[in-house]
């Protein structure tokens, strides 16, 4: 029996963040520049997508690039951007063929111009597709996220359209540029790194996490059923008790 096979296709986490670590090691391993991780990084993408498809993963999203991101050197930088720029372009196909509806969070205007127009044309030809949804975080981090968030609360204050015994988790929640899709249950990060580095801080509150060692362009479908399969092992309590549950 494969592993997809094996997975209860009533129990698979509705949504899965993935913070795709070890490009830059995978690279150094084989004696090539950074940017040849980043390159091949592209492949997993494509392989774990289709495969949150066949297992009937609802959400998929994806730690692309952070805030923080911008201060490696500007040659990695820009390569980057072109990279991001390449892929949406020649990927777009394939998330229509998966019926993958394509979405971006973050700081997007920090972005590059011909970035933006990319994303927004891609987002723009995926929007009707239903079977699930691959969001790209960008230029994102969870402080900025937050801060914003409070920025647009302390807002509807100040206009007295909000009052501030008022506010609550889902008033909070719906100011996040995660405002419509489910938190994730499952949580997976590459490379052998036990961090969450600065994402999505609020949404992961509950969610499980699975680290793996193996660097991300390592990573195939196979390995996130595995995932998935060590998911649906777990015992998810939110506070109570075995017994009540």
């Amino acid at each position: 029996m494969s592993l997809l096979e094996r997975i209860d296709k009533t129990r698979v986490p509705q949504h899965i963040a993935i913070i795709m670590d070890g490009n830059g090691r995978w690279a150094k391993e084989k004696g090539k520049m950074r940017f040849f991780g980043h390159q091949s990084g592209v492949q997993s993408v494509r392989d774990v997508v289709e495969g949150a498809v066949e297992a009937g993963v609802k959400y998929i999203t994806l730690y692309t690039f952070s805030t923080e991101n911008w201060n490696r050197p500007w040659l990695e930088v820009t390569a980057l951007m072109e990279l991001l720029i390449s892929t949406i372009n020649k990927e777009t196909k394939t998330l229509m063929e998966n019926d993958v509806r394509l979405n971006a969070i973050g700081d997007l205007k920090q972005l590059p111009s011909r970035c933006v127009k990319q994303l927004q044309e891609a987002i723009a030809k995926t929007s009707s597709n239903k079977k699930s949804t691959l969001t790209l975080a960008l230029s994102y981090s969870s402080r900025w996220e937050i801060v914003e968030a409070v920025k647009k609360v302390s807002e509807q204050v100040a206009n007295g359209t909000l009052k501030p015994e008022d506010i609550n988790e889902q008033i909070f929640a719906e100011q996040l540029t995660t405002a419509g899709i489910p938190d994730p249950e499952l949580l997976i990060r590459t490379s052998g790194e036990y961090r969450i580095s600065n994402y999505l801080l609020w949404q992961l509150a509950y969610s499980e996490l699975y680290f793996t060692s193996k660097l991300w362009p390592d990573f195939r479908r196979e390995d996130l059923f595995e995932a998935i399969l060590d998911f649906q092992k777990r015992e998810r309590r939110f506070g109570l008790t075995s017994e009540q549950i």
